[in-house]
C-alpha cells in the first residue's frame, strides 16, 4: 500500500475544514483517520505493556508510558512515523490550515511516539512545551491517533480541552473527547491550551488506553516563553500542596524534569 493512503484522505480534509471553528482553541477531531487495516494492525504492534521498551513516568501528576525510539518500531509502525513527518503529509495540514504558516516536523519525536496509561493512569492537565529544546523551534500542532479498540466510555480516559485563566492555571473544563478507536485530535498548541486526563483510569488490569502522537513545529516568535517542559496544573485534590507544587516547578525545568519522572 503506498503511504498516502495510510490514512482517509477525503474524511481527513473535511474534518481539517472544521480546524478552529470551536473552542476553547482551535482544534479538529478526525474519526476513522486511517485506513481500518492499518488501525487495526497498529494496534496488533503495539508493545505490551511490561515491555522494557518503555520509559515510564509515575508520579503525582502523571502515569503513563511512553516510547519515541524509531529503531524499536515495527515495520507498519515505523512507515506510519514517517509519513505523518513527511512532507507529504505536511502538505495536506498545510492545504487548510496554514496555507501562509510554514510547518516543521519533529522526526526525533520530542513527546511523540507511541503512548500507553494503564488501570489509575492518568494526565493532569498541561501545557506542552513551546520551545523545541533542541531545535529551537515553536511547538505548534499536536496529533493523537487512539489505538484501543476494546475501550469503554465507562472507563473514562477522555481527553478534556480546558479554557485559559492565565498561563499558569487552566480555566473551566470546555470539552471532552472519547478516546474511539482511529480517532485523531489535532490541537494548536500556542494558544494557552490546556489538556489533559486528570481522572485515574477505570479500566480493567488488562485493558489499556493506546495512542500514537506526532507534534508539528513552526518559527518562533520574537516573544515567545521560553518553555522547555510541560507546565502542569494541580488537580483538584492537590490544590495548596506544597509537595505536589513543588514537583510542578521541579518537572517544568528543563534541568530538573527527569528526576521527577519515577
Amino acid at each position: 500500500m503506498r503511504k498516502e493512503n495510510f490514512i482517509n484522505q477525503k474524511t481527513v480534509l473535511n474534518s481539517l475544514s472544521k480546524f478552529g471553528k470551536s473552542g476553547p482553541y482551535d482544534h479538529c477531531v478526525i474519526d476513522n483517520f486511517f485506513n481500518k487495516k492499518i488501525a487495526t494492525q497498529l494496534e496488533r504492534e503495539f508493545p505490551d505493556f511490561d515491555s522494557n521498551v518503555w520509559h515510564q513516568y509515575n508520579n503525582p501528576i502523571e502515569v503513563k508510558k511512553v516510547c519515541n525510539n524509531w529503531n524499536v518500531f515495527p515495520s507498519l509502525t515505523y512507515q506510519v512515523f514517517d509519513y505523518l513527518n513527511s512532507e507529504a503529509f505536511l502538505r495536506i495540514l498545510r492545504s487548510v490550515i496554514f496555507k501562509k504558516k510554514k510547518l516543521y516536523s519533529d522526526v526525533g519525536l520530542n513527546g511523540g511516539g507511541w503512548h500507553i496509561h494503564s488501570q489509575g493512569g492518568k494526565l493532569n492537565t498541561h501545557l506542552d512545551y513551546s520551545l523545541h529544546p533542541k531545535l529551537g523551534l515553536q511547538r505548534k500542532l499536536n496529533i493523537i491517533i487512539y489505538l484501543n479498540s476494546k475501550w469503554k466510555k465507562e472507563w473514562d480516559g477522555n481527553l478534556g480541552l480546558w479554557s485559559n485563566e492565565s498561563e499558569e492555571k487552566p480555566g473551566k473544563l470546555i470539552k471532552e473527547i472519547e478516546p474511539k478507536f482511529n480517532r485523531a485530535i489535532l490541537f494548536d498548541t500556542t494558544q494557552n491550551s490546556w489538556h489533559g486526563l486528570p481522572k485515574p483510569l477505570k479500566c480493567p488490569k488488562n485493558e489499556f488506553r493506546k495512542s500514537i502522537a506526532v507534534y508539528y513545529l513552526c518559527d518562533p516568535p520574537k516573544n515567545i516563553n521560553k518553555r522547555g517542559k510541560a507546565l502542569f496544573a494541580p488537580a483538584k485534590n492537590q490544590i495548596n500542596k506544597q509537595k505536589i507544587l513543588d514537583l510542578i516547578k521541579k518537572r517544568s525545568d528543563i534541568k530538573t524534569a527527569s528526576s521527577t519522572y519515577k
